[in-house]
């Protein structure tokens, strides 16, 4: 069974994006100004390009680590299930750490990653999401810092893939499924 036609409409230009993640960097940077090295935490695989423009921008000390989870699979809702598929590398007890994620829609896997890593003891613990969506939310969480409120739309680009497709897109897209 194939996918559902679609096109993609641009809601987030590329230009857009990048002078946000310039705003936030200096944010982030006061932030952990005294940090001693930054643990920059990516939740794949949506984040991965979010995270690459970030770390360019942050002038501080970074280490950057991946926590995989599930909750989505191919579907376009969140089973409300989040499984870790890969753990930190790294040990984060005493250190400085940052979580990046691509978008909070329930906030589901969001809160499930912050409560694991809370657990691990770390000095501070903040978070960032490019895109936020917060008429969707089922879990009291919103990130420490936002790129960008949306509505509840479903989107790809920048990162962010339907069926593992459209993640190399410059853009966050706004898909709208056409008729055959």
């Amino acid at each position: 069974m194939g996918e559902k036609p679609y096109v993609i409409d641009q809601m987030i230009s590329a230009k857009s994006i990048a002078a946000r993640i310039e705003e936030l960097a200096r944010e982030i940077t006061t932030e952990f100004a005294e940090t001693e090295k930054l643990v920059v935490v990516g939740l794949l695989r949506g984040s991965f390009v979010f995270i690459a423009d970030l770390v360019r921008e942050l002038p501080l000390p970074v280490e950057v680590d991946f926590v995989e989870t599930s909750s989505y699979g191919n579907a376009m809702e969140s089973s409300r299930e989040v499984r870790i598929l890969k753990d930190l590398r790294g040990d984060i007890e005493g250190r400085d750490v940052l979580v990046v994620e691509d978008i909070v829609d329930t906030g589901h896997t969001l809160a499930h990653v912050l409560t694991l890593l809370q657990s691990r003891k770390p000095r501070k613990l903040r978070t960032i999401a490019l895109l936020d969506k917060p008429s969707r939310r089922e879990a009291a969480i919103k990130a420490d810092w936002t790129g960008f409120e949306i509505p509840d739309e479903f989107v790809v680009g920048y990162g962010i893939d339907y069926a593992q497709r459209n993640r190399n897109l410059p853009y966050i897209g706004k898909v709208r499924f056409t008729e055959t």
